[in-house]
């Protein structure tokens, strides 16, 4: 009987290809099919570039697979469809598939919706999936600084939060890690400095790549242009104990 591939999330972490695990590269190496995500056809992934600076060839025939930035379900719907059927037919030509993905791929990470799209059509579907390194632990340790210590607590808040949640969020956790802060960061760091806590904070943007930017002076992340990977790592030394 033809026995169907696997389906294999590969974390790569955020930028630095020496942060790929050994399990991660073992698969990179192996005779599994690449598939890479882009938001646009023919648009570079970042996903991809990661291990291009790692020194592993890229196989001519690795599949791109679109998902577009948007909210609207039609759209959305339609494109991880094509992404499930793309995936599905190397699948069942006994073929594994090794998903690239950025960070980890267990964490705010476009692999989950395709696991499930394609188990929806493969329901025997064999799933494994790599850890990696997340941006947070990246830039704490660029930052040189503990992400969190015992006995403290820390939160992560995905894209899409608002001002009022951060608020909330502030006087509860010892370290408040804040993703894709692009579309807030002004707001971010007023409300940051409302609370007197803006000197207690740091940007990090691209963690591990050559682009990487780490800012620690509030005036200074006031004014930047943020890329969409970037994040805050907010501290809270007066947090009060429960």
């Amino acid at each position: 009987m033809h026995k169907t591939g696997k389906l294999i999330g590969v974390s790569l972490g955020p930028g630095d290809p020496s942060w790929i695990t050994r399990r991660a590269w073992e698969v990179l190496s192996s005779s599994a099919h690449w598939a890479y995500p882009v938001r646009e056809a023919g648009q570079t992934s970042y996903a991809l570039e990661i291990v291009r600076r790692g020194g592993l060839p890229v196989a001519d025939d690795a599949t791109e697979l679109v998902f577009p930035m948007t909210h609207d379900a039609a759209t959305l719907a339609k494109a991880w469809g094509n992404a499930a059927k793309q995936v599905c037919e190397k699948l069942h030509s006994g073929k594994d598939v090794a998903f690239l993905v950025e960070g980890d791929a267990s964490t705010y990470a476009t692999f989950s919706h395709l696991s499930s799209a394609v188990g929806s059509e493969v329901p025997d579907l064999e799933v494994e999936t790599i850890p990696g390194v997340t941006s947070f632990n990246a830039a704490a340790a660029r930052l040189g600084q503990p992400l969190v210590k015992a006995h403290e607590r820390f939160a992560v808040l995905p894209a899409g939060y608002d001002l009022a949640t951060v608020e909330r969020l502030l006087p509860e956790f010892d370290t408040l890690v804040l993703l894709k802060v692009k579309p807030l960061l002004p707001e971010l760091i007023d409300l940051l400095q409302y609370h007197n806590l803006d000197d207690n904070c740091a940007f990090v943007e691209r963690a591990g790549t050559d682009g990487e930017r780490i800012v620690t002076d509030p005036e200074q992340m006031r004014s930047l242009q943020a890329n969409y990977l970037s994040l805050l790592l907010v501290r809270n030394p007066d947090r009060r104990s429960s």
